[in-house]
């Protein structure tokens, strides 16, 4: 039991660390190699180069591509002004007086277009407030909006979504990312109702309260440190998300693309993804990926990223030829937009890396084992519990998804086949899982989305928790119901 302890303090010195500020670069390798020296269970520097260093490598290389596009997608969709053009349209069509779900509608349509959440956060932020400003609305509420279309089920549940949380399950489970269509999308709306009906109610009892939008400086966010540190600990530069110095030109707003055209390359990530899956693939004869070159795989574990980088990659082209004369300097946002992918990955395969480590203890089997055991013999629940615990200790839902199919994916698959539970089921479950406890105080994505609205853990942190915390966790077990019942669907 004392190394269970450790292991635990261990946790908990990388969220205390990483809450104040530390990269994780220097602490995921120096907390698991403390891990490692403090039980005995592993040689230090073969720790470091042949498990920590290898499954951080590993990570990358399968990974990547899907970092890289996306932030490359992310900033041509701002940099062009697509992304505020979408916004405008949905927040008009629907009117002032409902900009709760105006802001929550906008966020989901580009996150589910494979827009970063770090970047809708920043695109989206002054239109919300000038919606929540004249409906007035508490900006306390913000944030919770923001989360709820960017954080929460966009992210696990809609299938298709190019997020990487969806991704992630694709190699372990043999599947696709429009794994489980039907259960994903009962999560997705069960998510998105009870949110929008959280926000609604806590805007109400603010109105009757007569509590108003508040006095707030809502210019677009300046550079403040806290903001700097926390931004840049996700590999997001504040000076280049909010347009000043040392980036493309930004779109004026005279110029900005029709809603027409700024949709047209979210649609072609989700149309591409589902057509080459189902269509191209079946026409490829993939079977020289047995051969040792290509690592002895198989299409299986391969389709469902192949499908996404396609999808990507055809979407920045429909950007670049749809807004060429917007893009006043195209080669300074690929630049940038490539820059701004690099950052992120290696802090997520540190935690993988770090995962790896603690796995590779002879006492991760008394975890496991305890782990394993909340679920008996469904390995439904056994992956739900796995995956939320370490994604909600790591403050990463990528990290924490990771590090749990890392170490316990080959159980997981053979306990679906002996339970006769469909693995499209464990991919949605899987990535529900990853996006519930992720989402605690100490997640720099919250950290930043916070500094971004340029309000404090206190005044809006309760309204997070619910929406991306609280009603995912309600939403999992019920779809691990539902899974256990109906099957996968």
């Amino acid at each position: 039991m004392l190394d269970v302890g450790v292991v635990l303090i261990i946790l908990g010195l990388l969220i205390y660390l990483a809450y104040i500020g530390y990269s994780l670069l220097l602490l995921a390798p120096g907390l698991a190699l403390l891990a490692a020296f403090l039980t005995g269970g592993l040689p230090i520097l073969a720790a470091y180069t042949k498990i920590f260093m290898t499954n951080a490598g590993d990570f990358i290389i399968a990974f990547f591509p899907l970092f890289m596009l996306g932030a490359i997608f992310g900033k041509l969709m701002d940099d062009t002004g697509s992304a505020k053009s979408l916004a405008q349209s949905v927040s008009t069509w629907l009117g002032p007086q409902r900009a709760i779900i105006s802001v929550v509608l906008c966020c989901a349509v580009l996150t589910y277009g494979g827009v970063s959440a770090f970047v809708v956060a920043f695109a989206i932020y002054p239109v919300a407030a000038a919606l929540f400003r004249n409906a007035d609305i508490p900006k306390r509420l913000i944030p919770g909006a923001l989360a709820l279309g960017a954080f929460s089920f966009t992210m696990s549940a809609l299938p298709g979504s190019p997020a990487i949380q969806n991704a992630i399950p694709m190699p372990f489970f043999g599947t696709t990312a429009f794994a489980a269509p039907g259960l994903g999308l009962l999560a997705a709306t069960v998510m998105f109702v009870l949110g929008i009906l959280w926000l609604n109610r806590r805007a109400a009892t603010a109105r009757a309260a007569g509590e108003g939008y508040g006095r707030h400086a809502d210019d677009m966010p300046q550079t403040d440190v806290v903001m700097r540190e926390h931004a840049q600990q996700e590999g997001f530069d504040i000076a280049e998300l909010d347009g000043r110095s040392g980036t493309a030109p930004t779109t004026p707003a005279s110029d900005a693309p029709s809603f027409a055209l700024s949709l047209l390359p979210v649609l072609v990530v989700i149309v591409t993804n589902s057509v080459f899956v189902k269509v191209v693939l079946p026409l490829m004869d993939t079977s020289y990926l047995a051969e040792p070159l290509f690592g002895e795989t198989t299409i299986e574990a391969v389709r469902g990223i192949w499908a996404v980088i396609v999808a990507l990659f055809l979407a920045i082209l429909v950007l670049i030829a749809g807004n060429w004369r917007r893009l006043l300097d195209l080669k300074s946002t690929l630049d940038k937009g490539a820059d701004a992918s690099v950052l992120p990955i290696f802090n997520t395969a540190s935690l993988v890396g770090f995962g790896a480590v603690i796995a590779a203890l002879p006492v991760f089997d008394k975890i496991s084992d305890a782990v394993m055991s909340v679920g008996g013999n469904n390995p439904l629940i056994s992956v739900a519990t796995a995956v939320t615990v370490l994604s909600g200790m790591t403050g990463s839902a990528s990290g924490g998804m990771t590090i749990a199919l890392d170490a316990l994916g080959d159980t997981f698959v053979q306990m679906a086949g002996a339970a006769g539970v469909s693995l499209e089921a464990m991919h949605r479950v899987t990535a529900l899982a990853s996006g519930s406890l992720d989402v605690l105080p100490h997640n720099g994505a919250i950290i930043t989305l916070l500094a971004v609205c340029k309000l404090t853990h206190k005044q809006s942190y309760g309204d997070i928790f619910i929406v991306a915390s609280l009603i995912p966790l309600i939403t999992l077990v019920l779809i691990i119901f539902v899974a256990g019942v109906f099957g996968s669907f």
